[in-house]
């Protein structure tokens, strides 16, 4: 086969998965199957798909890791590959699909970018010199997202039915629509009374109408100055702006107060179930990846401290 051969059948695949798929989809595919064709046109004639075995394709991925593709790059290609293959299946062109019995390379796991207990300290203690009418909004939020490892989009979404302030907790509604309970610390608690204290009287200059709606158990307990509910992202760019306001070196966004919630109090306590139900995780996998995070804090601290922890040079 030839360069144009090999073309025309990945143009054919592309054509058919193009109404199911979106067009950044299609262009991906297109680009991964070129990669491929690149590889297999290096030679005169290429060979044909029914040539291709297991031996051949890991070779082929090897050379695609030669150019630096990284491991999430090479997994995309391999996707392609394997739906491209199964087509050509289909279509009587090879009688087996070899990248099937080829594994993805192991992804690089990255760490949680989690806040310090001093870095999450400065932030929530910083006060704007100018405070403005949603100041106590804003913390209630912030410190309810460190105070119960919450998503953003739980926090948005509790409702005052949600609240249970006498028993310092509060039920949230997670992934795959599970509601937990999970604990209120109480810093969250004081912030939490003085926001409500201030969304009535925000909610008393709306419409009668609105006021009564937002004094209904299934009322979003933080809402706009408009009495809407406040989005996932408005509550994103209150929290970077606190970020940068109170000197933070790095972008702060909610995520890395639920890694911060969920680091220190696994440090503290060593209970990784717990953790594990607090954060809503259904596979305790997820929250493995913060005993990483763990060690490598008693790991710094072994450095500094341990006199035999670092060789010294030969006399």
């Amino acid at each position: 086969m030839n360069a144009a051969q090999w073309q025309a059948l990945l143009d054919d695949f592309c054509l058919g998965l193009a109404p199911s798929h979106s067009p950044r989809t299609l262009a991906s595919y297109r680009q991964d199957g070129r990669a491929l064709i690149a590889i297999l046109t290096t030679t005169d004639p290429a060979p044909a798909p029914a040539e291709l075995d297991l031996m051949r394709c890991r070779a082929l991925l090897a050379q695609l890791a030669e150019q630096g593709l990284g491991a999430v790059s090479i997994a995309r290609h391999l996707s392609c590959f394997r739906q491209w293959f199964d087509e050509l299946m289909h279509k009587q062109l090879c009688t087996a699909n070899p990248w099937r019995q080829v594994r993805a390379p192991k992804r690089e796991k990255r760490l949680p970018n989690a806040l310090s207990p001093d870095e999450t300290q400065r932030l929530l203690d910083h006060r704007p010199a100018t405070p403005r009418v949603s100041h106590l909004r804003d913390q209630a939020m912030f410190e309810l997202l460190y105070s119960s490892g919450l998503r953003v989009s739980e926090c948005v979404g509790i409702n005052l039915k949600d609240l249970d302030v006498q028993n310092h907790e509060v039920r949230v509604l997670g992934k795959g629509n599970k509601e937990r309970i999970v604990p209120l610390g109480a810093q969250a608690i004081a912030a939490l009374e003085g926001w409500i204290v201030q969304r009535r009287v925000i909610a008393l200059g709306l419409s009668a109408i609105l006021a009564e709606q937002l004094q209904q158990a299934d009322a979003p307990v933080f809402i706009s100055q408009r009495g809407q509910r406040l989005s996932a992202r408005a509550l994103q760019t209150l929290l970077a702006a606190r970020g940068r306001d109170s000197g933070m070196l790095s972008a702060v966004h909610p995520h890395r107060l639920r890694h911060a919630f969920a680091s220190h109090v696994l440090q503290s306590s060593r209970d990784l179930r717990a953790v594990q139900e607090m954060l809503g995780h259904a596979d305790i996998k997820s929250t493995q990846v913060y005993t990483h995070l763990d060690f490598q804090h008693l790991a710094r601290v072994y450095d500094a401290a341990h006199p035999r922890s670092k060789l010294e040079k030969a006399l």
